[in-house]
């Protein structure tokens, strides 16, 4: 009987060898489906993310000046002060007006003794050519004495004496006749060729009003006025008493109308991006808001083509450099936001609106 028992439980095979072969079978069905879920993933991950361009090389940039004039003179107000908000047309600083008050009076007096004078010049070129027309007629007169005399002669009833006499006064008063002619001319010149002509179109009046329109552009620039609505900085470098050379820079004056995204994404992450994308913008400052944007522009050149020594890959050891290209994108503010400053960090993400396919992969 226990014989019988043990050689069945000899015949019986154990149980991890029944186990074995499914092991074997079980690894390089999970090794194959790893891979084919890793290619799966990846490929669905690279099909998804072809239309969005994102990059976090992006900053705040707005119109910026450094506010100057250009005439020279001495600080005697400075109404602003450090990081106020000014409006456009709003006084920055004045410069002492009296040394230009006294070149706009000066000019003036110039305009008003040019006018006098003209207008004398045209009377006495009327008077010239009065003068001419008479001695005109004493020439007349005195070559009909002549004439007389001369014929006189020819009959000796006259003497030589009264011959010569009578010759020699219609010379002289030939040779007056011309000069007034000659000075006639020479006023009418003056008067630029047209004595009818208007005096303030005539070329020195217009010589003098343009002194003074010089005067008053120079008096109008002592007070230096804000071109755009921004926020002034850095105003203490100015003080009132201060001599301010013209083109000197007073202090920095930062837009708050005109602000922009200057993002620079590599050159490959363009393919698809067009103007007019819509941009989802982010800035370091604010975690959590998003701001709406649209792509205003793609630079024509990326910025090395701009450095003052741009670089030159004609040597052996070239080795070739994805490059960035400027991206300007127009950021949609509204009433309440807060503000953006020049310099800011921010990340933008482009909707290209292109979606990849199997085909871009052949």
């Amino acid at each position: 009987m226990s014989h019988a028992a043990t050689a069945n439980r000899e015949d019986v095979p154990p149980a991890h060898t029944a186990t074995r072969p499914r092991r074997s079978l079980l690894r390089p069905i999970l090794m194959v489906g790893g891979v084919i879920l890793v290619a799966v993933g990846a490929l669905t991950y690279w099909l998804s993310t072809g239309r969005w361009v994102d990059t976090d090389d992006a900053y705040v940039q707005a119109d910026t000046m450094t506010v100057s004039t250009d005439v020279s003179g001495i600080v005697t107000d400075i109404p602003v002060h450090e990081g106020e908000t000014v409006k456009q047309g709003q006084i920055l600083f004045r410069l002492d007006p009296e040394k230009f008050q006294i070149a706009l009076d000066n000019a003036q007096a110039n305009l008003a003794q040019i006018r006098l004078s003209l207008e004398a010049m045209k009377a006495d070129y009327q008077a010239l050519l009065r003068d001419a027309d008479a001695r005109q007629q004493q020439v007349n007169s005195d070559q009909s004495t002549y004439d007389r005399l001369a014929n006189l002669m020819k009959m000796r009833a006259v003497t030589q004496q009264e011959t010569d006499d009578a010759r020699y006064k219609l010379a002289g008063d030939q040779q007056a006749l011309m000069a007034a002619t000659m000075q006639a001319k020479s006023t009418l010149a003056k008067l630029g060729g047209n004595p009818d002509m208007p005096v303030e179109q005539m070329p020195a009046y217009r010589q003098a009003q343009a002194q003074v329109a010089e005067a008053q552009r120079e008096m109008n620039h002592a007070t230096v006025r804000a071109p755009y609505n921004g926020i002034v900085t850095q105003v203490s470098k100015l003080q009132i008493g201060m001599y301010l050379g013209a083109s000197t820079a007073a202090f920095g004056l930062v837009s708050t109308d005109h602000v922009w995204v200057e993002a620079e994404p590599k050159e490959t992450q363009l393919t698809w991006a067009r103007l007019g994308n819509h941009v989802d913008v982010t800035f370091d400052i604010y975690p959590g808001r998003t701001w709406d944007g649209v792509v205003e522009s793609v630079a024509p050149a990326t910025d090395q083509e701009f450095s003052l020594l741009p670089a030159q890959n004609s040597s052996g050891n070239w080795v070739k450099v994805v490059q960035r290209l400027p991206v300007r994108v127009r950021v949609d503010r509204h009433a309440g936001d807060p503000p953006l400053r020049a310099g800011m960090s921010a990340d933008v993400d482009i909707d290209t609106g292109h979606s990849r396919s199997l085909s871009d992969l052949f």
